[in-house]
């Protein structure tokens, strides 16, 4: 691999130096900002905070101070976004791929096989998505050996976050403006951080193409959802934005509905309009169901079909919710297969470069590799949410168990390099409580996407999600669990 310029990001503020009375004080003071500002998710030991707004409300975990970033990362990160959402849609047109990508998968992976069949189901009614919009993230991690920012996954449903991750910014920059000087650092260096308009422009944008003054966005969440005030700032965005100002405002009305209220409320027109309690629906933006525990009856899988066979805008449509799958990611990693997309062989080369290793299960070298040196590799199933990956030891002992057994169900999995970030003393705070310990970060870039036949409205990066966990950690979700909110310090 050829290394890129810049080095690792090294720690930019001296945690070991910073006074303890310093920081119970900065402590104290983010725990009110977050307070005043809605950087909150419901607590999970209040039996209504997931159902009911305002119940049981708690900081969400957050890291005390932003994590050193070299900038010329960034910048190469924001400059590859546009060419991941053009590749997300050009996959998505191609229904062969799809399905032969992940017909192996099928077989083993019932959640799987039930998304293809609706996207079959898509396929012979020869319906084509017109207006087409993905609000994505694609995550990376810096690699400490070889100082390259390596892509770890691109998500094309619910990315999550687009409301607090701005608020995290916002958050550091007021306490480097007001401790800035103790810290020898200068709150300018944070970069600016708008996803929650970008992504509300972009939802505002394709409400205005599906042109039906009346219809509404409708958000599909769960029955139960913590995390739903990052989910109202978008809302909230996209009747005005953010920071609340008289002008530009969308006025766009958007509604809640779970999977089994549209399967009770749904109907079809029969010129394809969605209504859903008799309200038509412009454009579906879905926060949940990329998970099997989303659909734990027909009644949710019902929901999702009927969706697909309407005219409503889906943010992500079917295709672009299989366009994210990890084996899809994987193919498209295999020598020569980007440039079936991709015509331009700068874009081309820019996506090769941030690729980590992706190798499927039927690649006995790297499976023998693998069994042999576990802790180079991450195993990942065709799941998303945080949580789902297999490491170490478990990765040799699962890929023994799938060679014993013989039978299909290594096709379930790919095999991905683990990448190695720099390993950083960090504070992270959660429940109240502020402590110190040994961090590595990941950085999210969202984007939006948006086109009506062949006019493309909106490609563009918007802005991006830091997460911090701490290190002896393998997984990195913060609405899982394993992680903190942060945002980042340009080097």
């Amino acid at each position: 691999m050829e290394t890129q310029e810049g080095s690792a990001s090294k720690p930019v503020i001296d945690f070991h130096g910073i006074d303890e009375e310093l920081i119970q004080k900065m402590a104290y003071d983010a725990l009110v900002w977050s307070s005043l500002h809605g950087l909150v998710v419901g607590d999970k030991s209040v039996q209504r905070s997931g159902k009911v707004p305002g119940v049981g409300m708690v900081h969400a975990p957050f890291a005390l101070l932003p994590v050193a970033f070299p900038e010329n990362h960034w910048k190469s990160a924001c400059e590859v976004a546009p060419v991941f959402n053009e590749l997300i849609d050009r996959v998505s047109l191609d229904g062969n791929f799809l399905q032969d990508s992940l017909s192996r998968t099928k077989k083993v992976d019932v959640f799987t096989s039930r998304l293809l069949d609706i996207h079959s189901k898509v396929l012979e009614m020869n319906k084509t998505e017109e207006i087409r919009l993905g609000l994505h993230r694609s995550d990376y991690m810096l690699d400490e050996q070889t100082k390259l920012l390596l892509h770890i996954e691109i998500n094309t449903i619910s990315s999550s976050f687009p409301g607090l991750s701005c608020l995290v910014s916002d958050l550091h920059r007021s306490l480097l403006k007001r401790y800035g000087e103790h810290l020898g650092s200068d709150s300018k260096r944070i970069p600016s951080n708008t996803t929650v308009n970008r992504f509300a422009d972009a939802l505002a944008k394709a409400w205005t193409e599906y042109n039906n003054p009346r219809a509404a966005v409708m958000v599909v969440v769960q029955p139960e959802e913590h995390n739903m005030y990052d989910q109202h700032w978008l809302c909230a965005a996209l009747k005005e934005k953010y920071p609340f100002h008289l002008y530009n405002t969308h006025n766009v009305t958007a509604i809640r509905k779970t999977l089994a209220e549209i399967d009770k409320e749904g109907e079809l027109l029969p010129d394809g309009t969605l209504l859903v309690g008799g309200q038509a629906i412009a454009v579906v933006y879905f926060r949940t169901g990329y998970a099997p525990t989303d659909y734990p009856s027909e009644a949710e899988w019902r929901a999702r079909l009927l969706m697909e066979q309407s005219l409503a805008i889906k943010c992500p449509s079917i295709s672009y919710h299989l366009a994210g799958t990890k084996k899809i990611q994987q193919e498209l990693a295999k020598p020569n297969v980007l440039e079936r997309f991709l015509e331009n062989k700068e874009d081309i080369t820019k996506l090769q470069k941030c690729f980590a290793g992706l190798w499927s299960l039927d690649d006995s070298d790297i499976v023998k590799r693998a069994i042999e040196r576990p802790e180079l590799f991450v195993m990942k199933p065709q799941r998303e949410g945080g949580g789902n990956n297999i490491y170490g030891d478990d990765v040799k002992e699962n890929l023994l168990r799938l060679q014993r057994e013989g039978n299909e169900e290594d096709a379930a999995y790919i095999l991905m390099q683990r990448i190695f970030p720099i390993v950083s003393p960090m504070f992270l705070v959660r429940n109240g409580i502020c402590h110190k310990d040994h961090a590595v970060s990941e950085l999210g870039v969202y984007s939006a996407y948006l086109r009506n036949k062949d006019k493309v409205i909106i490609n563009d990066q918007c802005g991006y999600l830091m997460r911090t966990k701490v290190s002896s950690s393998n997984e990195g979700g913060v609405a899982a669990g394993f992680a903190v909110l942060d945002s980042m310090y340009l080097t």
